[in-house]
């Protein structure tokens, strides 16, 4: 057995749904011929039942021969002691191949959602990404866990088939043509069962987009007294869903019962001609016993068939959703011959202009505070449409990799994930409680941590939601600041926090980051008094470089956008 979750889960085919599926099934190619080979056991010994029972009848208690019907009966209880050893084997394998299709699944669309970074979201909701990890991975392990049942059901079937051929040409062949006509009878339910499968994941998907956006903005909603528009519009999509899963229970109810009905039909039609034949002298009493037994059992293969068939048409409606997700190529690839970026220098951005020395603590203020994100992206290599350069070296010339490993952009979407703080914080787990706690203290942090239980070892929730924002602010900027990158870009990271917090923030950010680059995009005035540079930004191009008090004496368009000031406010001044 493998240890799971896999070092490495391979390189997915993602042409096709179909293809993805035996991708998966190439993977764990050793378990399921494992499983396959057990399940071709478990059924096969299964299927040798009926016949020793008319042996034993026929040999032993007709015949009236205590020896041959002691015989009979020790090789019974060997067949059901090697039934019962191959099925605990099968069972085995079967959780073995679930668990790998389903961790390879997750693995794989993890890797890739990872990978994209802001490039998912801008294509696929959350809720159909959160699908692909709560149902259709366990629809793909499903498939693979039939597939052993399902073998075996078809050599079970070929040893029936057989055995009733030898015994009876008429009963066998009623039995091999039959059960494939019974089988395929089935059909015609399938492709509208795929269908309305379909529809109900592409419903379910929805639903849960619209959950995670209302759970990640419930402050925000109720804040504006929004909850219950958005409860109506839940309430709705609600039962867009219930009746998606009643269209696709109605036809999965018809496909249960014809899978009872059908073979109960087959067996009082076997059992019928078999006692026709008995009564005739042609069948001996073990021998219509053997017949009722295979016609009973036969029932077992057919519903396993029917369920690999639905369970196949599942797990192609399944794969069709992971490689929506695996299809996505990000915004921003790496060049195929990828130059290192040096370890110092000056951070160049031509759109704008703006030049962030090697060393210093530079800010950046622009008179329309919507172009952080934009000015952000470039700098950090997240927008590929401009020719940044990081010491001399344009960043598109890299690899992805290189620029996140010199240049670390923290703007306010950053996020807190599930988990213990400390991991939370250094998630690499190389950062020792000393560098923790200074980077915490820099963030002016120490206050949250004293208030949680369990100190640095304390969970968090999801997205931090138990902290404020400024908490939550803070801890994200103690983050940043423990992953001492080359370059830190600060996406205005003070602005949920009060002054004098930012006060303290601002006079502890220069001695941590001192020798490294820091760009901090604010418009703070606590922030920009202290840092050795501010560069002045408007109409998207660098118009004025110098200290802050430089700068407000000696730029009006500067001291109205850092003091919040009209032009009439600043003729009566």
């Amino acid at each position: 057995m493998r240890q799971l979750p896999l070092a490495d889960p391979g390189v997915p085919q993602h042409r096709s749904p179909a293809r993805y599926l035996w991708w998966v099934a190439g993977g764990q190619a050793s378990t399921l011929a494992g499983g396959m080979a057990f399940g071709i056991l478990w059924m096969g010994a299964q299927a040798f039942i009926p016949a020793i029972l008319g042996r034993a009848i026929d040999e032993g208690i007709a015949a009236q021969d205590g020896e041959r019907l002691l015989q009979w009966t020790a090789l019974l209880f060997v067949v059901g002691v090697v039934q019962a050893l191959a099925g605990i084997m099968r069972h085995r394998f079967a959780v073995t191949n679930w668990l790998m299709a389903a961790y390879r699944t997750v693995q794989v669309v993890t890797r890739k959602s990872a990978d994209l970074g802001a490039t998912l979201p801008k294509h696929l909701a959350t809720g159909e990404v959160v699908s692909v990890g709560a149902g259709d991975l366990s629809y793909i392990g499903n498939l693979m866990e039939v597939s052993a049942r399902f073998s075996g059901a078809i050599v079970a079937f070929v040893v029936v088939a057989a055995i009733l051929l030898s015994s009876s040409t008429t009963l066998g062949l009623v039995v091999l043509i039959g059960v494939p006509i019974m089988l395929f009878s089935l059909g015609p339910m399938l492709r509208p069962l795929h269908r309305r499968q379909s529809a109900q994941r592409e419903a379910v998907g929805e639903l849960n987009s619209l959950g995670s956006d209302i759970v990640a903005g419930l402050r925000v909603l109720r804040g504006i007294g929004g909850e219950e528009s958005f409860s109506r519009r839940y309430r709705s999509e609600s039962q867009q869903v219930r009746k998606a899963g009643v269209r696709v229970a109605g036809i999965q109810s018809v496909l249960d019962a014809a899978q009872v009905l059908l073979p109960g039909i087959f067996v009082v039609l076997v059992v019928g001609l078999g006692a026709h034949f008995a009564l005739r002298g042609d069948l001996s009493a073990g021998s219509l016993v053997a017949f009722y037994g295979y016609a009973t059992f036969l029932v077992l293969p057919l519903r396993t068939a029917t369920d690999f068939a639905n369970q196949l048409m599942r797990g192609l409606v399944a794969a069709g959703r992971v490689i929506r997700v695996l299809k996505l190529e990000p915004d921003i690839t790496d060049p195929e011959t990828p130059v290192r970026l040096p370890d110092h220098g000056d951070l160049v951005d031509p759109v704008s202009g703006v030049r962030a020395r090697d060393g210093l603590l530079t800010a950046v203020v622009s008179a329309e505070p919507d172009s952080y994100a934009q000015l952000a992206d470039r700098l950090g290599r997240y927008d590929d449409t401009s020719e940044v350069r990081y010491g001399g070296v344009t960043l598109a010339s890299a690899t992805r990799a290189d620029v996140r490993e010199r240049i670390l952009v923290s703007d306010t979407g950053a996020q807190m994930f599930t988990g213990v703080l400390r991991t939370e914080l250094d998630p690499d787990g190389r950062r020792t409680d000393d560098e923790l706690m200074a980077a915490l203290r820099t963030a002016s942090a120490e206050d949250v941590l004293v208030a949680l239980p369990d100190g640095l070892d304390s969970e968090v929730e999801e997205k931090g939601r138990s902290f404020s924002g400024g908490q939550r602010q803070r801890l994200v900027l103690g983050r940043a600041l423990l992953a001492d990158p080359s370059v830190l870009v600060l996406v205005e990271p003070t602005s949920a926090v009060d002054a004098h917090t930012e006060a303290r923030i601002a006079d502890r950010l220069r001695d941590h980051r001192s020798g490294r680059s820091t760009v901090v995009l604010t418009a703070s005035p606590l922030l920009l008094d202290r840092v050795d540079e501010v560069i002045f930004v408007a109409a998207g191009r660098v118009v004025a470089i110098g200290k802050h008090r430089e700068l407000l004496e000696t730029e009006p368009q500067y001291r109205r956008t850092v003091t919040r000031e009209t032009e009439e406010e600043e003729a009566l001044r």
